[in-house]
């Protein structure tokens, strides 16, 4: 899957958003095994239920692909190019590998290309 393929999905997710107290839309584009799974922001008015993207797109995977399954590469569109919160930081350190491919992009181009451990060096996995 191309950088651009995943970057148009996470576009697609991006425009879903629900962000109706923040105003601040994202998007994200999951690999894993051969698939892509996409998912925006939805916001809620107890900000407790509110969750982001990365996780939606990586749960919608898990739950597809099973627990075992692993995260190939994660494309992230936000309005300026924002990276990973710490809670989808954390959440992402239990399906991928610290060489994942993590794609920070805006709706118009990629901002930059990192491996998962240039934004979490050590996690907390028992």
């Amino acid at each position: 899957m191309s950088v651009h393929e995943m970057h148009l999905k996470a576009i697609n997710a991006y425009n879903t958003a629900y962000a109706k107290y923040s105003k601040f839309k994202v998007g994200a584009s999951v690999l894993c095994s051969e698939k892509v799974f996409s998912g925006c922001n939805i916001e809620n008015a107890s900000y407790g239920a509110t969750v982001c993207a990365e996780r939606v797109a990586i749960w919608k995977a898990i739950s597809e692909m099973g627990p075992n399954s692993k995260i190939e590469k994660l494309c992230l569109v936000t309005k300026d190019g924002d990276v990973p919160c710490g809670l989808c930081l954390q959440v992402m350190s239990e399906f991928m590998s610290p060489e994942t491919e993590i794609i920070i992009c805006t709706e118009h181009e990629v901002k930059q290309v990192k491996v998962f451990k240039d934004f979490m060096p050590y996690t907390f996995v028992l």
